[in-house]
């Protein structure tokens, strides 16, 4: 469970084995990516075929009791009552002052029953300040380690999870309480690909051996087991933000792309009074897509700038696109430049010309049915 102070996933062994790189990730000794190709060659097996990922770092919570949907209303940013029992919906926690705490994942399993998936290094807090405002009778639990996470991405998804025995099928957000060899397990239509693709959620003890009869089906078909090196590199495509990187304390839903994941009609919820007025005043600035036009490859925290050499921003992510074999990049832009400008970024020293686009880079096929 710990390797010099870090946290380790049921799977920690299966990886050594492997001969994977391993790293430090959210406080969790995690694969980066696997012999065999690294992150470019297990990036394009997931956009054209299948992967596997070991995401057992991410957080999971438990908010009970009778109101608990109601409560967890009150709290994070999106509309659970959009959604019935069966299904998810992305949310954001938020301070007082719009700042995120962290993006997370909500289940609904029943007005009084809700489970959550937030960011490994930021499961504690969230669930710190769900308990100490929780009402009388509910309940919050840390789970964090009491189920594994194993994401299951790519156009061959359904037929790898089917060749289990798992459903499969359902609709994009939506998760099915199943079994598999007996053992429980929920098949969520969840990821953060792009691609069509599942989570699954087994208790932490039956992690490995899902795992490995995963890894023989996907095999078999062309995939691989991938690391978060191409986690990252599919998620920046799809423009999906990081928390650390474009939602932050000082990056905020307005700010980051995600005022979409936000309840502006709700009575109350974390932050809405700042986030009203942010979004409001409307000088705040905003998430924008750069692609870069020739080579080079940007990383977060380098300077943007204007045609006229003003200073516009700063990228937040920063990555060579195996699909598109070019740099791209999110990145916090003034309001004063446009889509389809051309602007400059500052890489060490060496501009690099990028023009301003709307992710996702790549064709979207994550909610085809």
């Amino acid at each position: 469970m710990s390797t010099d102070g870090l946290l380790t996933s049921p799977l920690d062994e299966r990886h050594v084995a492997l001969g994977a790189k391993m790293a430090d990730f959210g406080g969790w000794l995690m694969p980066i990516e696997y012999p065999g190709g690294g992150v470019i060659a297990e990036h394009t097996a997931v956009r054209e075929r299948v992967g596997m990922f070991d995401v057992s770092h991410l957080g999971k919570a438990r908010v009970s009791g009778p109101g608990a949907a109601a409560y967890v209303n009150a709290c994070l940013t999106n509309d659970l009552s959009r959604i019935q029992p069966g299904k998810a919906q992305y949310t954001l926690c938020c301070n007082e002052s719009g700042g995120v705490v962290d993006d997370l994942i909500a289940y609904l399993r029943s007005d009084d029953d809700v489970f959550l998936i937030p960011n490994a290094a930021n499961t504690a807090t969230v669930v710190d300040l769900l308990q100490a405002s929780a009402p009388v009778g509910i309940s919050v639990e840390n789970l964090h380690t009491a189920y594994g996470v194993i994401a299951v991405q790519g156009t061959l998804s359904d037929e790898v999870l089917g060749s289990l025995g798992l459903p499969v099928g359902h609709e994009y957000m939506s998760f099915v309480e199943a079994e598999w060899e007996g053992l429980p397990v929920i098949v969520c239509r969840t990821g953060y690909t792009g691609e069509r693709g599942y989570e699954l959620v087994p208790m932490w003890e039956n992690a490995g051996p899902l795992w490995d009869t995963l890894a023989v089906a996907i095999t078999e078909r062309g995939g691989m087991p991938c690391g978060l090196g191409a986690r990252d590199t599919l998620r920046t495509e799809m423009g999906y933000p990081l928390h650390g990187n474009d939602l932050s304390l000082d990056i905020t839903p307005v700010m980051a792309g995600s005022a979409w994941a936000v309840g502006w009609d709700k009575p109350a919820f974390w932050g809405k009074e700042a986030l009203t007025e942010q979004r409001a005043a409307k000088t705040s600035r905003l998430m924008r897509g750069l692609l870069v036009a020739g080579r080079g490859i940007p990383r977060s925290h380098c300077v943007v700038k204007d045609a006229s050499g003003a200073e516009v921003g700063e990228v937040t992510s920063g990555t060579f696109s195996p699909t598109l074999k070019q740099g791209i990049a999110l990145a916090q832009l003034e309001r004063s430049v446009a889509m389809g400008d051309t602007v400059t970024i500052d890489v060490r020293g060496r501009g690099l010309e990028a023009q301003i686009v709307k992710p996702p880079f790549v064709d979207v096929q994550t909610k085809e049915a």
